[in-house]
C-alpha cells in the first residue's frame, strides 16, 4: 500500500496515508500525533486504521466544498478507525477462543457486495455504459478481495474503466478535478501525492455516476 521504506513505523504509515486522503501536506497536530501513538500501542495492523481513515474520507468528501480539505484532522476519523479496531479485535479474540461463531463478513467483503449492487443498478440507469459494466461485474464475480490493498486495486480499476467509457469532455473535467486539488505537496511523499489524486479521481467518477453508496 505504501512506497515508504519497509522500516517505516506504524506512525509514519498512518501519517502518509492520512495526508494522501486529506489532500494537503500539512503536518499532524500534537493531538493527532497522540491519537496515532495510542492506536500504535494497541498493536493492530496499519491496514485496520487505513480502512477507518478511508471510510471517514469518503463520507466527508461528499460534503466538502471545492478546494477545502476532505478531512481537517485525524481526530475526525477517530470514530470510524476505532470501530474498525473493535471489529478486528473481536474477530481475533473469536479465533483465539476456538469458539464457533456465526461468520461475519469482512469490510472487504461488504464493500465488494456494495460495489456489485451499485454497478448492477448503474447498468439500468446508464444503458450506454451497460456493456462495460457487465464486463466489470464478471471481473468482480471472479474474486472477492481478502485484503485492503486488493480491494483498493479493484475499486480503482472499476473507476478507471468507467471513466474511459465517458465522453472525452467529461473525462477531461474529472481528471482536472482530481489533479488540481493538491496543496502543500512538499510535505507529502510521492506515493501520497499519487494516492491523493487517485482517491479524488475515484470519488469524482463515483459522484458523476451516482455510486455514492458503493
Amino acid at each position: 500500500m505504501s512506497l515508504l521504506p519497509e522500516s517505516a513505523s506504524f506512525e509514519e504509515l498512518v501519517h502518509d496515508y492520512f495526508l494522501a486522503l486529506r489532500g494537503s501536506g500539512l503536518m499532524l497536530s500534537a493531538l493527532d500525533t497522540e491519537l496515532v501513538t495510542a492506536w500504535a500501542a494497541l498493536g493492530v495492523p496499519f491496514e485496520v486504521v487505513a480502512r477507518g481513515i478511508a471510510r471517514s474520507a469518503e463520507k466527508a468528501l461528499w460534503d466538502a466544498r471545492p478546494g477545502e480539505p476532505v478531512l481537517r484532522s485525524l481526530r475526525a476519523c477517530r470514530r470510524q478507525v476505532e470501530a474498525e479496531i473493535k471489529r478486528y479485535r473481536e474477530r481475533a479474540a473469536g479465533a483465539g477462543e476456538g469458539v464457533r461463531r456465526p461468520a461475519r463478513r469482512t469490510f472487504e467483503e461488504l464493500r465488494h457486495a456494495q460495489w456489485t449492487a451499485a454497478l448492477t443498478q448503474l447498468a439500468e440507469t446508464e444503458p450506454a455504459l451497460a456493456p462495460r459494466i457487465q464486463g466489470l461485474l464478471a471481473m468482480l464475480a471472479r474474486e472477492v478481495p481478502q485484503d485492503f490493498e486488493r480491494m483498493q486495486a479493484q475499486e480503482t480499476l472499476v473507476s478507471l474503466v468507467l471513466l474511459r467509457a465517458l465522453p472525452f469532455p467529461e473525462r477531461r473535467a474529472l481528471w482536472r478535478t482530481a489533479s488540481g486539488a493538491d496543496s502543500d505537496a512538499g510535505f507529502m511523499s510521492a506515493h501520497a501525492r499519487r494516492l491523493s489524486r487517485r482517491f479524488r479521481l475515484l470519488m469524482a467518477v463515483r459522484r458523476r455516476l451516482g455510486l455514492g453508496d458503493a
